[in-house]
């Protein structure tokens, strides 16, 4: 039997409306999702997509900031450096984050940090630009935000913009 050909996903908008729609290249909260978004404390905020393009492009490392657990029960991104900002249990800070990092990012490259639903990779990114790297929180983060039942997975985040992962 002949294994199928399944291509991977790549780090573009799939449904990118045309030019002269008042929609084209926003993301669904109206922003630009090749924007940057100016950081308190930190390089900015940046969407999956840009993230992604960077990342891709080989501008950046792609740091994901979750805990072991959540990377291995939820789903992870192939290529990303696991560097987990708090551990599981009792969500404890890394000690090894900033020596992690550091190791991580190489002189010149961007850092874009990825957590479950972009907040604690706010707080990463801000202890990784005080350490002197260019670090930037991508929005949204693995899983998005909760949508009206409270469950993730549906409203935004790197998963739900097909870009690339994999479970378990």
């Amino acid at each position: 039997m002949q294994t199928p050909h399944i291509p991977q996903p790549q780090c573009s908008d799939s449904a990118v409306p045309p030019p002269d729609s008042p929609t084209f290249g926003r993301s669904a909260d109206g922003t630009l999702p090749h924007a940057v978004r100016a950081g308190a404390g930190y390089a900015g905020d940046v969407s999956a997509q840009l993230a992604c393009a960077w990342w891709q492009a080989g501008d950046a490392v792609l740091i994901d900031v979750r805990t072991d657990a959540e990377r291995e029960w939820v789903g992870f991104v192939p290529g990303a450096v696991a560097v987990a900002w708090k551990q599981w249990p009792g969500m404890v800070m890394n000690a090894g984050f900033d020596d992690a990092i550091r190791a991580a990012v190489p002189v010149g490259k961007k850092a874009v940090l990825l957590c479950r639903s972009g907040v604690r990779s706010v707080a990463a990114a801000k202890r990784a630009s005080e350490l002197g790297l260019e670090a930037y929180n991508i929005l949204e983060g693995f899983e998005g935000d909760l949508d009206s039942q409270a469950q993730r997975g549906h409203q935004g985040g790197w998963r739900m913009r097909g870009l690339p992962w994999r479970q378990g």
